[in-house]
């Protein structure tokens, strides 16, 4: 089985996933710098693998920070190293709850010799890989029991262990069905303009053999009225206090569609995703990306020159869209503001 991201002796290994499905490269970061443009240029992407990535960045950033002459300047630069890593994407919460994670953890080694407490910050970004997993994999337990056996089941963009430390957010509510004995049929959206859909979660359900058609975003409606599809699984970047949800752009269509056709719509991520700081989707960040990425597949120019181009990498699906929202803590209802509420509390 494929790994998405692994801390190594020698740096931080990465599936690069901008070469799936064609080819299957790993490299391995060996410094800060190169993590951040990993994060930014979506060699490893999905929330909760990002903030995986960015623990593991500043671990390997400390060895450098070492390396400064005074408690000042290596304070200094540690404070370089988070940054760059947090302005890598701006609507992933998890990207800077690991980071925020990383900052506590190095204030409370401060006691430490910089051997002890480089090796104490690379233990934190191991655990953070390793409570990810188990992360995904109860949040998967949770979520399989809302998904009917002999169903069709649609996702959108990719939240499989490609987009995590492993086993994956809505593909593991989905894996975990399937290991119950579930039989399932899974609908990927191609999920433009980084095709996803097509190129990853087609590629991870192949791996698992789970049984998969690829459809292009237009579809969906199509297939929803055809009845093919009983019911959506998506993953989510970020999650407001009133359970508003930040994912990748085209799912607020998608949950419209499964409004229309009673079709109950799930979101599936770790608690960590909720932000609680915000009281609605409406303050989210959205990331706004490279013309180029919808201009062109790889070298294959599709639109004309001197057209202006869009490309907004994530959108807001209200929460009375929302049917539930499944959790490593277990699953909020509406209204999402008390449920999210307890969860949070208890």
């Amino acid at each position: 089985m494929f790994k998405t991201i692994e801390w190594t002796p020698a740096g931080v290994m990465m599936l690069d996933q901008r070469l799936l499905p064609l080819e299957e490269v790993y490299v391995t970061l060996t410094d800060y710098p190169g993590v951040a443009a990993a994060i930014r240029d979506m060699l490893i992407r999905g929330a909760p693998a990002i903030g995986v990535a960015a623990a593991m960045g500043v671990a390997i950033g400390l060895r450098e920070v070492a390396r400064q002459s005074s408690d000042e300047a290596r304070d200094a630069k540690f404070d370089e190293v988070c940054q760059l890593l947090a302005g890598t994407r701006p609507t992933a919460v998890n990207l800077f709850w690991a980071i925020d994670r990383m900052r506590r953890k190095y204030a409370a080694t401060r006691h430490l010799n910089w051997p002890e407490r480089v090796a104490a910050m690379e233990r934190e970004a191991v655990a953070i890989h390793a409570e990810d997993v188990e992360c995904c994999q109860r949040i998967g337990r949770h979520g399989q029991v809302l998904l009917a056996g002999n169903s069709g089941v649609l996702t959108h963009c990719n939240a499989g262990a490609l987009a995590t430390g492993g086993y994956g957010t809505a593909l593991g509510v989905i894996r975990a069905a399937v290991e119950n004995g579930k039989r399932l049929h899974v609908y990927a959206d191609e999920t433009r303009p980084y095709l996803q859909g097509a190129r990853l979660t087609a590629w991870e359900l192949r791996q698992l053999d789970v049984p998969v058609t690829v459809i292009t975003d237009n579809m969906s409606g199509h297939f929803m009225s055809k009845g093919k599809i009983q019911a959506v699984v998506v993953g989510a970047d970020r999650i407001a206090a009133n359970g508003d949800t930040a994912n990748k752009i085209g799912t607020f269509m998608v949950a419209v569609l499964a409004s229309y056709h009673h079709i109950p719509f799930y979101v599936a991520a770790p608690f960590s995703t909720v932000d609680f700081t915000l009281s609605s989707g409406q303050s989210i960040p959205i990331e706004e990306r490279n013309a180029r990425e919808v201009t062109h597949i790889r070298d294959i120019q599709l639109t004309p020159d001197g057209v202006e181009i869009g490309n907004p990498a994530f959108d807001v699906t209200p929460s009375h869209l929302i049917t539930a929202i499944v959790t490593d803590q277990g699953v909020a209802r509406p209204p999402f503001v008390e449920s999210l509420g307890r969860l949070h509390a208890g």
